[in-house]
């Protein structure tokens, strides 16, 4: 029987998320929208007021505080049903209209940041200790570390009403990859099945050799045929990067991305430089592989299938949950009543459907459910670490929201990481301590070390791309469709070592991945990763202390920077160690397959 991707009316309520907690529907979002098209013009009101008392800047942040929630409902409410159906006009025209109305608002708020830099540090002092500004301290403080990078009143107003036209690139990437891009069907056994950026990752799973390279030649045939609109796409988005790091008086686009985090550069340059120390143990990988899979050469398309063919898990949705659930009892009885209701509940649009945005995330904001889209396959193991993964996400936020104001309340990406990747590692743990089958033994071990290599060393190996195609930008160099590619190629070549034989496409991969248009965010996978591994085997062999530990990192929020917080729950990611541990385990795990393996 042919399967076809479902419209969005023909999945059942009790499969898709309720945004009630938002909005009710699409009428109280526009009568909200109309609110706050109202309050914006009254920003301006305390223009040259905020220096005064802290009364006065108390007045303005608390007016702020309300628009700016209001702002985020709306936001997250039209990004959300955007992403629900990508080619639906009135998800389009909401989300657009959203936009102009939010740059207009950031347009009249960008005095503000100015005009607190401007406040004298001694005035400053006396605000910060004010019990007045209490709530605001944390959020003040972290807006005076950028007092070197603000520009005047004016400029920032110039800059802030660019917001609408500098999202412009990453929308077109998407629209034109999510939604105009037709990647067709594939024949398979079972008949035709439609080819999509959500399918193309199934078939790359598949035992069947030929159905893979049939499914991997399609999809990068479409991607051969648009590739000087995205290398265009891309550049563009590379050099406002440039741009904007030139002008807010940073030293390079990387030391801008990295600031806000307060993570020293030598971070990231470390990272890059363990993992390539570690690259020995990569291409014994791959080498294991093709010996496994008994290849005469190792391709592209056959790096992803599990190298245990034999063995297939199912799970329904319910059952997934039951197994998540079960994988994380050591975070206690609240951290698994809370996630089992909303995973059955109300939080998660379930599966796929045309037009909705490939892949998954979740959504935390204040004043809703932290909502997870998914495109949940019964048949894909992953998909069950992937609602493990975005359930962390989704009680991260819980517990902030929890614990914590609006203008702190929002972790940094290189917090959410750990919560994310954390839940992956009880529930491997999990599934390897209730399994006896060897097999499957095997190919759980065979999806954790996929899942190291994904989230570490590819993650890194993207980060090296971003820094090598900025670099470029900013030393004044060319950004070509060939550049992009031979950049792209050699790191392939470096990183999949000399039992990999690449496509002449495979360099294409450079010009499909959704995170290059937010430039330095990967990264934050392979230290989120290594971090989690960490702590997650500190919490499998301690006990309330250690499991406290960690349930108050995630009730820290946005109070601290990110290497502060992971250090009060028990990791030092300033230093190599955590990196190196997460490595070492990823070869002794190559080393396990192997011995499984060769008795089998």
């Amino acid at each position: 029987m042919s399967e076809t991707v479902k419209n969005r009316d023909q999945i059942p309520k009790s499969d898709q998320w309720n945004l009630g907690r938002l909005f009710t529907d699409a009428d109280a979002w526009e009568q909200a929208l109309k609110e706050y098209e109202t309050r914006i013009p009254q920003i301006s009101q305390f223009q040259g007021t905020l220096g005064r008392s802290a009364r006065a800047l108390k007045a303005c942040l608390d007016f702020m505080d309300r628009l700016e929630q209001l702002d985020e409902r709306l936001h997250y409410y039209a990004m959300l049903r955007l992403s629900e159906d990508a080619g639906d006009s009135d998800n389009q025209k909401r989300s657009s209209r959203y936009m102009n109305l939010a740059t207009k608002a950031q347009g009249e708020a960008s005095y503000q940041k100015t005009e607190i830099q401007a406040i004298d540090e001694k005035t400053m002092a006396g605000f910060l200790a004010d019990p007045l500004l209490a709530t605001y301290r944390i959020y003040l403080e972290k807006l005076l570390r950028f007092k070197p990078h603000i520009l005047t009143q004016a400029e920032e107003r110039l800059l802030a009403l660019q917001a609408e036209s500098a999202a412009a690139v990453s929308k077109t990437f998407s629209a034109l990859t999510d939604v105009d891009m037709d990647f067709g069907t594939i024949d398979t056994p079972d008949g035709p099945r439609p080819l999509s950026q959500s399918s193309f990752s199934q078939f790359l799973l598949s035992p069947d050799r030929e159905l893979r390279k049939k499914a991997y030649e399609q999809f990068y045939g479409v991607f051969d045929g648009h590739k000087n609109t995205l290398a265009s796409l891309y550049e563009g988005s590379i050099r406002r990067d440039a741009y904007l790091a030139k002008i807010k008086n940073y030293p390079s686009a990387r030391a801008k991305a990295l600031f806000p985090d307060k993570v020293p550069e030598e971070v990231y340059d470390n990272l890059v430089a363990r993992v390539r120390r570690h690259l020995p143990s990569l291409h014994e990988y791959y080498a294991l592989r093709k010996e496994i899979m008994g290849l005469e050469e190792l391709r592209h398309y056959d790096v992803y299938v599990p190298m245990v063919p034999d063995v297939t898990i199912r799970h329904t949705y319910e059952e997934a949950v039951h197994e998540i659930i079960e994988a994380l009892e050591p975070l206690g009885k609240e951290y698994g009543d809370h996630l089992k209701k909303g995973l059955l509940g109300t939080w998660v649009d379930r599966y796929e459907n045309k037009g909705k945005r490939s892949g998954a995330f979740s959504a935390g904001s204040y004043n809703g459910e932290p909502y997870i889209l998914m495109n949940y396959k019964e048949d894909v193991l992953r998909d069950v670490f992937t609602l493990a993964h975005e359930g962390g996400h989704s009680m991260h936020s819980w517990y902030s929201v929890e614990n914590n104001p609006f203008s702190h309340y929002n972790y940094t990406i290189f917090e959410a990481e750990v919560a994310s990747t954390f839940n992956e590692q009880l529930l491997f743990h999990h599934m390897m301590k209730k399994s006896k089958d060897r097999k499957v033994q095997a190919y759980l071990i065979g999806k954790q070390i996929d899942d190291i290599l994904a989230t570490i060393m590819r993650q890194t190996m993207f980060a090296e791309f971003e820094t090598e195609t900025h670099r470029r930008a900013e030393a004044g160099k060319s950004l070509s469709l060939d550049d992009f590619r031979a950049i792209y190629r050699k790191l392939q070549t470096d990183y999949f070592g000399p039992a990999m034989v690449l496509e002449e496409v495979s360099d294409l991969e450079a010009l499909r991945i959704p995170h290059f248009y937010r430039a330095f965010y990967v990264y934050k996978y392979a230290t989120g990763l290594s971090a989690a591994i960490a702590l997650s085997r500190r919490v499998l062999n301690g006990g309330d202390t250690e499991r406290e530990d960690y349930l108050n990192f995630l009730k820290s929020g946005g109070s601290r920077y990110p290497l502060e917080s992971l250090a009060l729950a028990g990791v030092d990611m300033g230093g190599t160690a955590p990196i190196d541990d997460a490595l070492t385990l990823f070869a002794d795990l190559v080393a396990q397959l192997a011995a499984i393996t060769s008795n089998s």
